[in-house]
């Protein structure tokens, strides 16, 4: 997985984070160049965050605990069914 693939998985975080983000300004009624660029920063802090994370899993080939779990109970459900 390249910078490609961490690029565009930053960006598919951040930017419907800072559309929520901003809606909600948006609700509130303040509206301000302010209130945007402080939805914007954050969007852009917590994709960064999730990103990283994501990235920091694969380079040290962590695996999933709740994805064994869930392979472990689909695979005793297909055996207790046969």
């Amino acid at each position: 997985m390249g910078a490609i693939f961490w690029l565009k998985r930053y960006l598919l975080a951040a930017v419907p984070l800072f559309a929520v983000l901003a809606a909600v300004e948006w609700y509130k009624g303040s509206t301000t160049q302010e209130d945007y660029l402080s939805a914007g920063a954050w969007a852009l802090i917590a994709a960064g965050i999730f990103t990283y994370t994501s990235w920091r899993r694969y380079r040290h080939a962590k695996a999933c605990g709740m994805c064994e779990d869930l392979a472990a109970a689909r695979k005793h459900d297909n055996i207790s069914r046969r």
